[in-house]
């Protein structure tokens, strides 16, 4: 976990636990609502950051509290109840505060180089839960160390590793003890280690056996015949957690009060709001704001909200843009005819908080994850060229006065020989795994596209540029190490790589063309080297 993140979780437990106090101390029902939301904030976090055990801590909290939300009346709670939910706010605090390890110092191969090893991102700690004889354990920590993991290997019956926690735990269900025994150690090992994700792998495809394995701590299960290939995505996915760009909602009402009260809500969860009070204006507003989701009043002056959501719908970039009506109407054919006509769901008025919230997270996740398999390549998962070109010039329009990018173009060697050579298959084997290197060794703050073909650029914030060089040459020898297996046997691939810095090409387009330059040098003189670009 980053510090930033670190400090942002620290922020939402803060507030969760002085919100807490407050009601403690006075009782209301205003208390309470505040309590509840945010409690449903710190819950959002812990799912973003996918701390999966301390979610299920989060939220048995919150359906605690849910269930006595009531009304203004049933407030101030019993004593006994105001203790039981003492007890879970501490049980979630403790949690979150013990998951917090030292993280050990990053390892030194042994691999002969004059060029040092760049302290860039410490190898994250795996355990691999399975028999001493497992036929996968084997291959799978093989694999776990090449990516940029630690792999720590116990029996199930052994003693959980000390030191730090794990970023995950895979569970090898080859030759595996009794289901009865399987499930206490999967339980064991959950409130051991509650921010890592816990892996099945070889699970039956069979509902009982999967709902048994969830209730004991597995979030995911992985059947035999997937095999390591999903199980290394889904933790190289992991490493690649990152905060998302702050969600983005539009408030159209014309109710100063009922603004002020939806705008509040959302600054809890860190949803960014404006507001238009006149919706003859919401055209412009959309444009230039560029919201994830619409929250719309039903009944305003000059347009009502289903008229200003049609004339929205005939924009054909704003059609799948999620629209929700907030309304004290409570007429159910009133409320159908406005979803028909381009709503997407309808709260009435006054509307719980925590609702509200749930429903406009959900529904820009939903759109935020339409809009991004439109940018992502199927092959590897990384952002494709068009999403690439266009994260790198945010990155370098959104550079400090004296900020630095490096950025780095890579290109597979002699990849149509492999092709010609082995077929399609194990070319596309090659470049996923040079993708899953890439993800292991960079940062979650690092851009990582595939540009084309065997084509892949980078995009290093906050590093000089002989660091970036030794980040990237550290990951050319391990590449070139890495094998690539095939039915005929292991064959070894290379790549050639061009760098270029922003403090000598300040655009994108300038970064990107000195990169692509230093690249071709690079294959120029062999191959298989990392080239900087020559400074103007």
């Amino acid at each position: 976990m980053s510090e930033t993140t670190s400090h942002r979780l620290d922020e939402r437990l803060s507030a969760l636990n002085a919100r807490w106090q407050d009601y403690v101390a006075r009782g209301g029902f205003e208390q309470f609502v505040e309590f509840s939301v945010a409690l449903n904030s710190l819950a959002e976090q812990l799912g973003r950051l996918r701390l999966p055990g301390l979610l299920r801590i989060s939220e048995g909290l919150e359906n605690a509290a849910l269930a006595r939300f009531g009304d203004p009346e049933s407030h101030p709670l019993a004593a006994q109840e105001i203790s039981a939910l003492q007890r879970q706010v501490d049980a979630l605090t403790g949690a979150i505060t013990s998951s917090r390890r030292p993280v050990g110092e990053r390892r030194v191969e042994e691999v002969p180089s004059s060029v040092p090893d760049p302290e860039w991102v410490r190898p994250r700690a795996v355990w691999v839960m399975a028999t001493p004889d497992s036929e996968m354990t084997n291959g799978l920590a093989e694999q776990l160390n090449h990516f940029g993991f630690r792999p720590q290997r116990c029996d199930w019956h052994d003693p959980l590793p000390e030191g730090e926690q794990p970023l995950a735990v895979l569970f090898i269900g080859d030759a595996a003890p009794d289901q009865e025994r399987q499930l206490e150690r999967v339980a064991a090992v959950r409130q051991a280690v509650p921010a890592s994700q816990l892996f099945y792998l070889g699970a039956e495809r069979a509902m009982e056996s999967v709902v048994l394995l969830m209730r004991a701590g597995i979030d995911i299960t992985v059947p035999r015949e997937e095999g390591v290939t999903s199980v290394l995505t889904r933790i190289l996915d992991l490493v690649q957690t990152r905060e998302q760009e702050k969600y983005r909602v539009l408030i159209v009402e014309d109710s100063r009060v009922a603004a002020v009260v939806i705008q509040r809500t959302l600054a809890e969860h860190s949803i960014d709001s404006l507001v238009v009070a006149d919706p003859g204006t919401l055209l412009d507003a959309v444009g230039s704001y560029r919201p994830d989701l619409i929250l719309m009043d039903m009944y305003m002056p000059r347009f009502n909200g289903v008229e200003a959501t049609r004339v929205l719908r005939q924009v054909s970039g704003y059609q799948a843009l999620p629209i929700v009506y907030l309304s004290s109407e409570s007429d159910i054919g009133m409320q159908v005819e406005a979803l028909r006509l381009g709503g997407d769901q309808f709260l009435t008025k006054p509307f719980n908080p925590v609702v509200l919230a749930a429903v406009v997270r959900t529904k820009i996740e939903r759109y935020r994850d339409a809009l991004r398999s439109t940018r992502t390549d199927g092959l590897t998962g990384l952002l494709n060229h068009t999403a690439s070109k266009a994260r790198l010039k945010a990155m370098v329009e959104s550079l400090p006065a004296h900020g630095n990018l490096c950025v780095a173009m890579l290109d597979i060697d002699h990849f149509k020989a492999i092709n010609d050579t082995y077929g399609h298959p194990v070319g596309d084997q090659v470049i996923r795994n040079l993708a899953w290197l890439l993800k292991g060794r960079l940062r979650a703050t690092d851009l990582i596209g595939r540009y084309g073909g065997e084509e892949f650029i980078l995009a290093l914030p906050d590093a000089p540029p002989e660091r970036a060089h030794a980040v990237i040459e550290r990951i050319r020898r391990d590449f070139a190490v890495l094998p690539h297996a095939h039915n005929e046997g292991t064959l070894y691939s290379t790549f050639s790589a061009g760098l270029a810095c922003s403090l000598h090409y300040p655009t994108a387009a300038e970064l990107t063309e000195a990169a692509d330059h230093a690249l071709l040098e690079a294959k120029r003189q062999g191959r298989n080297q990392v080239v900087a670009a020559c400074m103007q």
